[in-house]
């Protein structure tokens, strides 16, 4: 095997890794993001440019995801409505 496909071995086993582990921390988050950048450097350079646009897309849309976790913003956007899930426990229901 050449150096360009050690290289994209690489990035997609870190991908896999850290979307694996991603429950785990943030970093695992931050650390698919940047494995989704070296696979799409990988798509780019083997001349495989479809893959190259969607692993950056992938890779814009996994930071989001680790700025929102490290943020708080995704505990408050998971959060459960005042009523209950879609608002539609009633008010005898335990979970309140």
């Amino acid at each position: 095997m050449d150096a360009l496909t050690w290289f994209g071995l690489f990035a997609v086993t870190a991908m896999l890794v850290c979307y694996a582990l991603e429950d785990r921390s943030p970093w695992f988050v931050l650390g698919f993001a940047a494995a989704c950048a070296l696979g799409s450097a990988y798509g780019f350079l083997q001349g495989a440019w479809p893959f190259g646009v969607v692993e950056a897309i992938w890779a814009l849309v996994a930071l989001r995801r680790w700025w929102l976790v490290v943020s708080g913003t995704s505990a408050r956007l998971a959060a459960p409505c005042p009523g209950g899930e879609l608002g539609n426990e009633s008010p005898q229901s335990p979970h309140r």
